[in-house]
C-alpha cells in the first residue's frame, strides 16, 4: 500500500483537486489534521507547481490559548516560507445577532474569512483538512437531524464555498483516517496544537467523536469504509434525482401529481434553490404536502407550490396582531407544580428548593429552562406578542424589540404571533417560546428557589 504522501497525491490527481500553477489557501487551525495537510501540500508544491498560502482564523472563544494558536501558525508558515493570513472574529456576538449556535456561527465566520482571503490573493481554491472520521461524524449528525439523501451524502472532495460559490473547497484527505494522519505526524516529526475545547462533550460533534463512534466501531470495525460507501451511494442517487427533476422542469410531463414523491421533493427543492433559498427537508415536505398554501421560507419570503408543480413567491401575510389582547392565561406559581394550556402550547412548572452550599443537578433538556423563582414572582401571564414588546434574553446586554429578536432568530414572520410569551405580574417579559430565557431571571449562586419551566406544543 502506498504511503500517505503518495496516496494523497493520487487522490488530488484522481479527483482533479489541484492543477499545475494553482494558488490555494490552506486552512490551518494548528491542530494535527491541518498541520498534516499543510505538510503534504508543501511537500509536493514545488514539483507540482502549486502556490500555497496559509490562513488561520481566531474565533475569539478561547482567550490566551487561541492567541497562542495564532502565533504558532504564524511561526509555522514563516518556517515553511509561506505567506500567512490571520483573521479574527467575535463568534459569540455573531451567534447572538443571528440566533445561531456557537458552532454554526464559528463555521460561518471561518468560511467568510477563508473566502475573503482567497479573493484577496486571487486563489480559486481553499484546502480543508476534513478526513474519513469527519465523514462518519457528519453522517451521524445529519442523520440525527433528519437530513435527506443529499445531506447524508456527506462532504465532497470539492464543492463551492458556502461564503462564495465562485470559490472551490477541496478536501485532499477525505479518504484518510484520523489514525493514519496522526501516525504520519509522528513519523514525520510534526508538532501541532491540541484544541482543549475538543475534549468537551457538551458539543454534539465531540460527544459523537468521543463516546458514540467508539461504541459503533465495536459493532462495525469497518465503520470508516462502510459509512463513506453508503454516503457515496446516497450522493449518486440524489444527483440522479436532481437530474431527473431538472428534465421534468423543462418538459412538465407527466403531471406533477403523477410523479413519485421522491422526484416531487427534488422538483420542489430545485425550484426553491433557484429562488435563492437553501431549503431544509421540513420546508420541502410542507410545500409538497400543502399545494396552494403559502408557507414562510425565510423571515422575508413566502413560497407556494401550485398544483402544476411550479413554486412561486407569495405575497406577505396581512400585518397586525390577530390575537385579541384578552387572550391570556394567568398562572399562580405559589402552587408547587402545575400545568397550563394556551392555544396549542402546554406549559408545566415545578418549584424546587436549592439549599445553601449545595448544587442542584439538572440535566439540560430541550423544552425546559431552570429560572430563579423569586425573580419571576408568584403570578405570571401567558400571552402573545404585542406591539412595543421588549425583551432581554440571556446574554444580551440590554432589552431589544421582540420583533428584532424574532428576525435575528429567523423566526418566520407568520409564526411570530403564535409564539407564547410569559410575563411577570409587573409586566416584564421573562420567557419567549423559541428564544433564550430572560437575563433577569437566570439562576445565580444566590438563587434559593428554582422554577423548572417546561413547555411543548401540540403536534411537535
Amino acid at each position: 500500500m502506498p504511503d500517505l504522501p503518495a496516496r494523497v497525491l493520487d487522490a488530488i490527481r484522481a479527483h482533479d483537486l489541484l492543477r499545475r500553477g494553482d494558488t490555494v489557501v490552506v486552512a490551518v487551525s494548528g491542530g494535527g489534521d491541518s498541520v498534516v495537510l499543510l505538510d503534504l501540500l508543501h511537500r509536493w508544491a514545488a514539483a507540482e507547481g502549486w502556490r500555497l498560502a496559509v490562513a488561520h482564523f481566531h474565533h475569539g472563544l478561547r482567550g490566551r490559548e487561541a492567541d497562542a494558536d495564532a502565533a504558532w501558525v504564524r511561526r509555522l508558515a514563516r518556517r515553511l516560507k509561506l505567506p500567512c493570513h490571520v483573521g479574527r472574529g467575535d463568534v459569540r456576538a455573531l451567534a447572538r445577532a443571528r440566533g445561531l449556535s456557537l458552532e454554526a456561527a464559528a463555521r460561518q465566520a471561518r468560511h467568510a474569512f477563508l473566502a475573503a482571503t482567497a479573493r484577496a490573493i486571487g486563489a480559486p481554491k481553499i484546502a480543508l483538512a476534513h478526513h474519513a472520521d469527519d465523514q462518519v461524524e457528519t453522517f451521524l449528525l445529519r442523520a440525527l437531524r433528519g437530513s435527506g439523501s443529499e445531506g447524508l451524502a456527506g462532504m465532497k472532495w470539492k464543492a463551492p464555498s458556502p461564503a462564495d460559490p465562485a470559490l472551490t473547497l477541496i478536501r485532499p484527505l477525505l479518504d484518510e483516517s484520523r489514525a493514519a494522519l496522526r501516525a504520519y505526524a509522528r513519523q514525520a516529526g510534526l508538532t501541532f496544537r491540541e484544541d482543549s475545547s475538543n475534549r468537551h462533550t457538551a458539543q454534539t460533534r465531540n460527544l459523537l467523536r468521543r463516546r458514540v463512534v467508539p461504541w459503533l466501531r465495536r459493532v462495525q470495525p469497518a465503520l470508516n469504509e462502510v459509512l463513506p460507501r453508503t454516503m457515496t451511494l446516497l450522493g449518486e442517487e440524489a444527483e440522479c434525482l436532481l437530474e431527473l427533476a431538472a428534465r421534468w422542469l423543462k418538459r412538465r410531463r407527466p403531471p406533477f401529481a403523477a410523479l413519485h414523491p421522491a422526484l416531487q421533493r427534488r422538483v420542489v427543492q430545485l425550484q426553491v434553490r433557484r429562488l435563492g433559498v437553501e431549503p431544509d427537508c421540513a420546508l420541502i415536505e410542507s410545500l409538497r404536502r400543502q399545494p396552494g398554501q403559502p408557507l414562510q421560507a425565510t423571515a422575508d419570503l413566502r413560497l407556494v407550490l401550485e398544483a402544476s408543480g411550479r413554486v412561486r413567491t407569495a405575497p406577505p401575510p396581512p400585518t397586525g396582531f390577530p390575537t385579541p389582547p384578552g387572550s391570556e392565561v394567568p398562572l399562580d406559581l405559589r402552587a408547587p407544580s402545575g400545568t397550563a394550556h394556551f392555544e396549542g402550547l402546554q406549559v408545566r412548572w415545578r418549584l424546587r428548593l436549592r439549599r445553601p452550599g449545595r448544587t442542584l443537578r439538572l440535566e439540560p433538556r430541550p423544552g425546559r429552562e431552570c429560572l430563579d423563582a423569586d425573580r419571576v414572582g408568584a403570578t405570571v401571564t401567558l400571552r402573545h406578542w404585542r406591539p412595543g414588546d421588549r425583551f432581554q434574553p440571556l446574554g444580551l446586554p440590554r432589552a431589544a424589540k421582540l420583533q428584532d429578536l424574532f428576525t435575528n432568530a429567523k423566526v418566520p414572520r407568520a409564526e411570530r404571533h403564535r409564539h407564547g410569551v410569559a410575563v411577570t405580574e409587573g409586566g416584564e417579559i421573562f420567557w419567549v417560546e423559541g428564544l433564550r430565557p430572560g437575563e433577569a431571571v437566570r439562576l445565580t449562586p444566590a438563587s434559593r428557589r428554582v422554577l423548572e419551566w417546561s413547555w411543548s406544543r401540540a403536534g411537535r
